[in-house]
C-alpha cells in the first residue's frame, strides 16, 4: 500500500525501449508514466503520484502497472490508501 506516491523500480540487462502503464481495476488506462522511452541498462525508478493523466488525484483502490521493456512484459498490482 502506498500513500501518496509509490516508486516503480525496475532494472534492464542492455538498451531497450520503455513503456509503464498505470490501469484501474476495469483495465481502463489511468497513466502513461514511460512513453515509449530509449533507455540504457541499470537500474530506473519512476515515480507515480497517484495522478491521473489530467493531473487528478485517482481514488483509493486497486491499480496496476504494467512494464513493458523490448520484448518482456510484466504487470503487478498496487494499493493506494488514502
Amino acid at each position: 500500500p502506498f500513500n501518496p506516491r509509490t516508486t516503480i523500480v525496475f532494472e534492464l540487462s542492455g538498451p531497450e525501449t520503455v513503456s509503464l502503464k498505470v490501469f484501474d481495476v476495469s483495465g481502463r488506462m489511468v497513466r502513461d508514466l514511460v512513453q515509449a522511452a530509449n533507455l540504457g541498462p541499470g537500474p530506473h525508478q519512476v515515480v507515480w503520484d497517484g495522478r491521473d493523466s489530467l493531473g487528478r488525484p485517482v481514488s483509493s483502490g486497486t491499480y496496476f502497472y504494467r512494464l513493458t521493456a523490448g520484448g518482456f512484459s510484466e504487470t503487478k498490482k498496487m494499493v493506494l490508501v488514502k
